[in-house]
């Protein structure tokens, strides 16, 4: 450790930022990292206050609950009593955002959005390349034609199905008059005018001429590639009869590529399992690498060694042969951890760690200066830090995060406001007061979203004392949560987020059901969401033809015009079970459902540092999962033994019955470490402690215990191999 002013700094964290953070950004080292301490020995006091007045609100919470037991809720003299202890607050005057210098894909743009583990940088480039994808591929490669490919060899008939369905989709996002993409023999640029073809003398062109944005020619002046647009969204079509599929195509088209992952959030907090200062370095030099541009990834895939590094941005011409540009890449958003978690990377002189989060926002902001050093392929047009903070608990703790930032701006000789927020919307004092955390934040808000594992993990843990909650299963049809999902963009329409910030929806989970979420997720930008959250480049191409057919802009005029229909009396109308029976069969399948989902994520998290990856569900259905899904499912559990509808006995009989099942589903992973022979294995003890200790963890967050659990697995395997 290096000591600075009144800090123990690990040494390798302080090298790394010394030697290869500050250079090039015009900031002393000396001087930084003083005023780092300053910043360190300011905040960190406030922030474990905070964390003290939240344990104290639930301390009351559970207190009242316990009281008013065996008896009916009464809504009004429940928020009468939320009131006097400060749960909830009073919403102030209506008011609007004034959040300045917003890239267009927060504030113009409308699209999928993706979150990928900042560990992973083979799965961060391809988040960050997938702000374009090929349709044709995605297609293909996907069940949305109701089947997958079932040979190595590309299929032709697959292939011609691929084509009619992608040419289907073009009639909708940019139909030509009296005729179909499927008819046209040709597309040609003559004078600077676009002309398809459906014979050698018969053209049309599309019924508005307003959606051809650009163009691109080779050498020999022939088209190779049209630029349409729709909903701000754009799609390439790419021409080359020398490809193989533009050979037998009778228009020469050989793709179609679609703008897909507008933004994507670089996470340091759920789908990571950074529990050291060799983590968060390691996390930090990713972050670093796609800030400056020049992170790359090396892999094998089928015997084949592939190197993957970030897309640059895409030239092409109006049709009047001027030299435009397009983004070539998603824009980065960072999630921060939150304020629960300390760091062994910092330390007092009293050996104490220091906040988590107060480390990841000034490291995090300091690292994007190099953003702002670039000419090209830069992430903001305005030199603006987009940083999503996630479990903050009311507006108080927004209040805390804004002042930070102000902070970390005077640090870093920053305009204020450069950095700005995104608030997720995930813990339920945050959710019932909505409206004056967005208040705290309306000079730097750029996001808010909502999150259902989370948010659902909250809600159980908040009212634990209050009965027993029904089936993890029924949540998503239980009135809180439409309340909570309207009220969200209701809420952040009354505020002004419109054309300012983002608001987002939650994840679709299943990466390998992709008809599915084509015929499902449509719903999230009905809703009036921006974006919503894709498990995979794939996954963002296909959800991005929703937003070709639907105009979010519209739909949340439609909303605004409405005013708020959600009501705060449902959101806070508990999911209880009201002493329903549940048949022994419905009380094990819960069991072992949450079982198996806690078991096959945790043995990941600690035996292999994994903490997102698609992850097999109790019927074998692959889920994307992050530290969310363990937190839903070990408080539920907690729940039923709190209130003796299950016991201890019950769970132990599950666990070992499910880590068999969990054995044999990690059966090809050459690094697995399996459960069933060694119930005492750190991993099998985590997911135990996990359920067992689940009603004693601050809001029920997994965090302490798998970092514990974690750090206790790399100091028994010192050699252990970090599985990227």
């Amino acid at each position: 450790m290096i000591t600075i002013s009144n800090l123990k700094i690990n040494n390798n964290l302080y090298d790394f930022i010394s030697n290869e953070v500050l250079p090039d950004t015009d900031i002393e080292q000396n001087k930084f990292w003083n005023d780092f301490a300053d910043i360190v020995n300011e905040f960190d006091p406030i922030n474990k206050t905070l964390l003290i007045k939240r344990q104290d609100i639930q301390n009351k919470i559970n207190q009242w609950h316990k009281a008013h037991k065996d008896r009916d809720i009464n809504i009004e003299e429940y928020k009468k009593f939320l009131i006097e202890i400060n749960y909830l607050v009073e919403e102030g005057e209506d008011f609007n955002i004034d959040t300045k210098n917003v890239d267009p894909e927060i504030s113009n743009i409308c699209g999928p959005q993706l979150v990928v583990p900042i560990t992973n940088a083979r799965y961060a480039l391809n988040a960050v390349n997938a702000r374009w994808g090929s349709l044709y591929d995605a297609v293909y490669g996907t069940n949305t034609l109701g089947n997958l490919p079932n040979q190595i060899e590309y299929d032709p008939k697959r292939g011609e199905k691929v084509v009619d369905y992608v040419k289907s989709h073009l009639d909708n996002f940019a139909p030509l008059k009296n005729s179909s993409w499927k008819k046209i023999k040709g597309i040609k640029f003559e004078k600077k005018k676009i002309k398809f073809y459906l014979s050698s003398n018969n053209t049309t062109t599309l019924i508005n001429e307003n959606q051809i944005t650009g163009i691109n020619l080779d050498k020999k002046g022939d088209l190779n590639e049209l630029l349409l647009v729709k909903n701000n969204l754009h799609c390439r079509i790419i021409i080359d009869p020398e490809n193989a599929i533009g050979k037998i195509d009778p228009a020469s088209i050989s793709d179609v590529i679609l703008e897909s992952a507008i933004s994507s959030i670089l996470d340091f907090e759920d789908s990571v399992a950074t529990v050291d200062a060799e983590d968060k370095v390691f996390a930090y030099r990713n972050l670093l690498g796609l800030m400056k541009g020049d992170l790359e990834s090396t892999f094998l895939k089928n015997n084949k060694k592939f190197k993957r590094n970030l897309n640059q941005d895409i030239e092409f011409m109006n049709l009047n042969c001027e030299k435009k540009i397009l983004k070539g890449r998603a824009l980065m958003l960072i999630r921060n951890v939150g304020h629960l978690m300390t760091t062994p990377a910092i330390l007092t002189q009293e050996n104490k760690e220091v906040s988590e989060g107060i480390m990841d926002g000034i490291l995090t902001a300091l690292i994007s200066i190099h953003d702002f050093k670039k000419n090209i392929n830069k992430n903001s047009i305005y030199n603006s830090i987009y940083i999503v903070k996630p479990k903050m608990h009311g507006p108080e703790e927004v209040e805390f995060t804004i002042e930070l930032f102000k902070k970390i701006e005077e640090m870093l000789n920053l305009p204020l406001n450069t950095i700005k927020i995104g608030i997720m919307d995930e813990e339920r004092r945050t959710s019932v007061n909505l409206k004056e955390c967005i208040r705290s934040a309306k000079s730097r808000l750029a996001f808010i979203n909502t999150g259902f594992l989370d948010r659902t993990g909250d809600e159980i843990h908040t009212s634990m004392q209050a009965g027993e909650f029904i089936k993890k299963t029924d949540m998503k049809n239980a009135p809180w949560i439409k309340a909570y999902e309207d009220r969200n963009v209701d809420i952040g329409l009354e505020c002004g987020l419109k054309g300012k910030a983002q608001i987002g929806k939650g994840m679709w989970a299943m990466p390998d059901l992709m008809v599915e979420m084509i015929e499902q997720k449509i719903s999230h930008p009905k809703a009036g969401a921006n974006c919503a959250w894709v498990p995979s480049p794939t996954a963002a191409t296909l959800h991005a033809m929703h937003y070709h057919l639907v105009n979010v802009f519209d739909i949340q005029n439609q909303i605004i015009a409405k005013g708020r229909k959600a009501k705060l009396n449902n959101l806070l109308k508990l999911p209880l079970l009201n002493r329903q029976n549940l048949s022994d069969d419905e009380i094990n399948d819960e069991i072992e459902n949450n079982v198996q989902g806690i078991l096959g994520y945790v043995v990941r998290w600690i035996d292999q540092g994994i903490g997102c990856s698609k992850v097999p569900d109790i019927n074998n259905i692959g889920l994307m999962e992050d530290r969310a899904t363990c937190r839903i499912s070990s408080q539920a559990l907690a729940n039923w033994i709190t209130h003796r509808i299950i016991t201890k006995e019950q769970i132990l009989i599950a666990l070992k019955k499910m880590a068999v099942v969990v054995d044999k589903q990690n059966a090809e992973d050459p690094n697995y470490i399996p459960m069933s022979s060694n119930y005492n294995s750190i991993a099998f003890q985590a997911a135990k402690d996990l359920i067992f200790e689940g009603s004693k963890q601050p809001s029920g967050y997994t965090e302490p215990i798998l970092h514990k659990r974690r750090l206790e697995f790399k100091l028994k395997n010192k050699s252990f191999n970090r599985n990227l």
